[in-house]
């Protein structure tokens, strides 16, 4: 395990869990960080990201006292890739995120999915005897607009082989993560750093497998059972969504919440796909959630509720 630091107070732990696929054994490596005397959470990135995303918000959380756990979904940041392109998918994910669970000795965890993230954790979270005690779903749902997986799929199809310098890096992910919003310069650099590695060329590469596109599915593949799932989900569940996101329609979250009476609804202003958490307002929207506050709208046929809709963290 490697000693890492972000500011001065907050440490983490770098491991890996050995997780199978139907062709192979593979790594899939994580930070851990905090002691957890309030429990664990699991926070999960979207396609093409990894863990290293969540540094802020799981220094954030683990100031609050709970142990956070990053993973990089394989073919992404620090794990290893496959073998079998066609391995890349949900069902795999899933079972590697079931493994890393099982490999913390922890009875209960909450999750926070970013996109993808998200949608391993509706499945988790929409099985029985499930783990999850709280569950956080960043901008995704059943449904995807098939415009927003086309756009998403051409920049995972078309993202440059090399870069040649760091200039170059940050201006690519600049416009590829525009609609998370207004970030600082350290956010983005953070950001930036963390997704690409040194190539042979003297420059830079991404850190995600290209083949991944392999296992991206079109939107009607899966969406039939993750509504099932969503709809057995337990667990108080908060959706949130970019005020101007492609990928969640407001129709959508609006459905999500109607079909399930746990789950509470949240717009984030000012972004699109998908809200960073990187702000100190959206961390601590989360520190909230995962302490156990009600934050969010319910729908219309929820005790309590009021339409379906969504309030407006500001």
């Amino acid at each position: 395990m490697a000693l890492d630091t972000i500011g001065r107070d907050i440490e983490f732990t770098s491991g890996s869990v050995l997780c199978a696929s139907r062709h192979q054994f593979h790594r899939v490596a994580f930070t851990d960080w905090g002691s957890g005397e309030r429990g664990t959470v699991i926070c999960v990135h979207g396609l093409t990201r990894q863990g290293r995303d969540f540094d802020y918000l799981a220094k954030g959380l683990a100031k609050k006292g709970f142990r956070v756990v990053c993973p990089d979904i394989v073919g992404r940041g620090l794990s290893d890739r496959l073998a079998v392109p066609e391995d890349y998918d949900l069902p795999q994910y899933v079972l590697d995120m079931t493994t890393l669970i099982a490999s913390l000795g922890a009875r209960e965890v909450d999750w926070v999915g970013c996109s993808l993230g998200g949608q391993i954790g509706i499945i988790l979270a929409g099985m029985s005897n499930s783990p999850i005690r709280r569950l956080l779903v960043n901008d995704i749902g059943p449904h995807l607009p098939l415009d927003a997986v086309m756009r998403i799929g051409n920049y995972v199809r078309s993202g440059p082989a090399h870069f040649a310098s760091k200039q170059d890096v940050d201006a690519y992910f600049r416009e590829i993560l525009a609609p998370f919003g207004q970030l600082t310069e350290a956010q983005w650099h953070h950001l930036a750093s963390h997704s690409v590695m040194p190539d042979n060329l003297g420059g830079y590469r991404l850190r995600y497998d290209r083949m991944i596109v392999h296992g991206f599915k079109l939107p009607w593949r899966y969406a039939r059972q993750l509504w099932a799932f969503w709809d057995r989900i337990k667990c108080p569940t908060l959706i949130l969504r970019g005020a101007q996101s492609d990928l969640l329609l407001l129709s959508t979250a609006s459905e999500m919440l109607n079909r399930n009476p746990h789950a509470r609804l949240l717009e984030i202003p000012h972004c699109g796909h998908l809200p960073p958490l990187l702000e100190d307002s959206q961390i601590e929207m989360v520190c909230d959630w995962m302490m156990g506050k009600e934050i969010g709208e319910l729908s219309t046929s929820s005790p309590g509720g009021r339409r379906a809709g969504s309030t407006t963290a500001r």
